[in-house]
């Protein structure tokens, strides 16, 4: 079993992602995140969080609409440029990406690659939606392909109400939905996805600096929340991968089980974005310096990286195999801080769980924990190991005596004693850094 298998065995059977609507057959491209998966999602987004907005005096959080007036796809250039290559294979009747078909026109689901493809045509990856009342009066719209034009849309009422001067930033976490021809390699290629995306709104002279000193910060958050840096690179696009409205963009690429792919973008988007919007809205999107009076349209650099890319990869980084007292485990080593279930709270015998339930209220006040009595206490170990929490806090017959607990690390499983009295602060400092 290769490693995707493992991982897609591992996040099914201990509850991190489950095929969308699965007792119906499922449906291609959409995921469900279970108890520790949305658990792990919600620690990337707040980590994305804390370090793009709440440790920065220059960026400001939006949280916007999934639909926005058909308009503005229209400006952004998706409804005109937003298409994949498509070809149908007649011999198997599936449906692919140009993109999907080798060198030597081989068919990817025929095992001896034969095949009757038909020309590429041209796939829109918009996803369309009706709004209205009846069919007669209901109106197309899109959901949105990406969170960013929204805030474009909202510039200059966020620069007005957060009383902000470029250079500055609007950062926002939300879903997006592209409908992808053949969702592909589990969560990397989905038809819904959650999209983490900063504007950076700078003077014209200022955006290359910019430009690149997001690449540094964004290749150290990578760094930080625990991706194996071995399977991190920059990849830069050349003249004829850019986008329409790119002046420089970079990719993160991490090594997946499938090889290296894209993580992150980094782009310099040039005044595209803006120019655009104040062109098919006839509202004006400039901005006039108040000291200098130069007036200039913003040049935007933007990050965006998708939360469930970025949850693949560090469930990629994180999975390891050993052993343990010539026990082979599943161990996923996150970062404390990252990791679903911080601290498990293990009774060594049902019948100490009553007095160890006081205990496991006191620190679901500051860690999401997981209260386990059942089993002997290897195999709880093992669970433990296998879901990535850092921490296994065993309560035993002593620690009715001595108010004291045996605490064991996950990567090195040392063990040792604390007062529960000193656990919270003693946790604390390992789990969440203070």
């Amino acid at each position: 079993m290769d490693l995707m298998e493992k991982l897609v065995a591992l996040c099914l059977n201990r509850g991190f992602i489950y095929p969308s609507s699965e007792i119906y057959g499922g449906i291609a491209g959409f995921w469900d995140y279970g108890p520790l998966g949305v658990e792990l999602r919600t620690n990337i987004k707040a980590a994305w969080w804390q370090t793009m907005v709440r440790e920065r005096d220059d960026v400001v959080g939006l949280d916007s609409s999934i639909i926005a007036n058909p308009e503005t796809w229209v400006a952004s250039g998706h409804v005109a440029n937003f298409h994949d290559p498509m070809v149908d294979c007649r011999l198997c009747k599936r449906r692919f990406r140009a993109g999907q078909i080798d060198a030597d026109d081989r068919c990817p689901a025929s095992p001896d690659g034969k095949h009757d493809f038909t020309e590429p045509r041209q796939f829109n990856l918009m996803l369309k939606t009706r709004i209205g009342a009846s069919d007669d009066t209901a109106g197309d719209a899109y959901l949105r392909a990406e969170t960013c034009q929204s805030i474009f849309l909202d510039f200059k009422r966020v620069m007005t109400s957060a009383r902000m001067r470029p250079p500055f930033g609007i950062a926002q976490i939300g879903k997006a939905f592209r409908n992808e021809i053949t969702p592909r390699n589990f969560i990397f290629r989905s038809r819904e996805f959650e999209q983490m995306e900063l504007e950076f709104f700078t003077p014209p002279a200022e955006a290359m600096s910019w430009f690149e000193r997001w690449r540094e910060v964004r290749m150290g958050w990578h760094h930080a929340i625990g991706l194996d840096p071995a399977k991190l690179r920059w990849k830069a696009h050349g003249p004829d991968e850019l986008a329409h409205y790119a002046v420089a963009a970079y990719d993160v690429e991490f090594e997946f089980p499938f090889g290296w792919h894209e993580l992150e973008g980094v782009h310099h988007r040039g005044d595209y974005d803006l120019r655009q919007h104040s062109q098919h809205s006839g509202k004006d999107q400039s901005y006039t310096d108040p000291d200098t009076k130069e007036r200039y349209t913003p040049v935007v650099v933007e990050t965006s990286v998708g939360v469930d890319r970025c949850l693949l990869a560090l469930l990629a980084s994180a999975y390891a195999e050993d052993e343990v007292g010539g026990e082979k485990r599943v161990v996923l080593r996150f970062t404390p801080q990252l990791a679903p279930i911080k601290v498990a709270l293990l009774p060594l015998s049902k019948k100490l769980a009553e007095p160890a339930e006081k205990l496991a209220a006191e620190l679901r006040r500051r860690f999401a924990i997981d209260f386990d009595v059942s089993g002997s206490i290897g195999k709880r170990y093992r669970r433990q190991d296998e879901i990535g929490t850092p921490f296994c806090v065993t309560f035993d017959f002593e620690s009715l005596e001595d108010h004291k607990v045996t605490v064991r690390e996950r990567d090195s499983t040392q063990q040792e004693r604390i007062a529960t009295a000193q656990l919270g602060p003693y946790l604390s400092e390992r789990v969440l850094g203070f």
